[in-house]
């Protein structure tokens, strides 16, 4: 399996961080939360599920594994990198919710969601919170409040783990884009984002 690395060879803490659906490890998204994480003397690996190692191969697009296949795969890399350090799993969208779907089983230090897809857009109705509601693993979520796949209204009313906690990025979208017209830009929300993670790690090995 391929990895990219970012941070240091004797890290105080390590973060395993997953992609979204439809993009891979290196996309300017990935790129910036993993190397402005790792400055924090935090390494930051990055690996890719089977379906785009694939379309990474060939050049053609292909689904997202099952969820057995894309579990199989992220408890495999956590696995290849159990060491003494405090292991910290992740992801953009589904790669977060497959990181937290084990995260109580792996025993990990925590869980960071960057963007986390409660329901697919426009499907409200169709909620992917069951494993949330009691989960003992503290859980980072970073959301935008326009995000279509659960905004602020909507995921205030649900019912979560007191576990998690959720940091809203004002008018971000699912990649914490934002308008034109708003009074902060993507690039200043994902430096919030990368801020909160680095809290949520060093509160949790201090």
């Amino acid at each position: 399996m391929n990895y990219i690395v970012n941070g240091p060879k004797n890290p105080k803490a390590i973060l395993i961080l997953a992609h979204g659906s439809g993009a891979g490890m290196d996309t300017d998204f990935m790129t910036t939360m993993a190397e402005g994480i790792s400055h924090q003397d935090i390494a930051v690996i990055r690996f890719e599920f089977p379906y785009m190692a694939k379309t990474r191969k060939t050049g053609k697009k292909s689904a997202p594994n099952s969820a057995t296949i894309l579990i199989d795969t992220y408890n495999q890399v956590i696995d290849e990198h159990n060491a003494s350090t405090p292991i910290f799993i992740g992801g953009k969208s589904m790669g977060g919710r497959i990181a937290s779907m084990i995260a109580d089983a792996k025993k990990v230090q925590g869980c960071i969601c960057l963007g986390y897809p409660f329901h697919p857009p426009g499907k409200p109705t169709k909620l992917r919170t069951s494993h949330l509601k009691e989960i003992d693993t503290p859980i980072c979520i970073i959301q935008g409040t326009r995000d279509p796949f659960g905004t602020k209204e909507e995921v205030q009313g649900y019912q979560l783990s007191s576990n998690i906690k959720i940091t809203w990025l004002e008018n971000g979208e699912h990649s914490f884009k934002t308008r034109k017209k708003d009074p902060h830009t993507q690039a200043e929300l994902l430096q919030k984002a990368i801020d909160t993670s680095v809290k949520f790690i060093k509160a949790s090995v201090q």
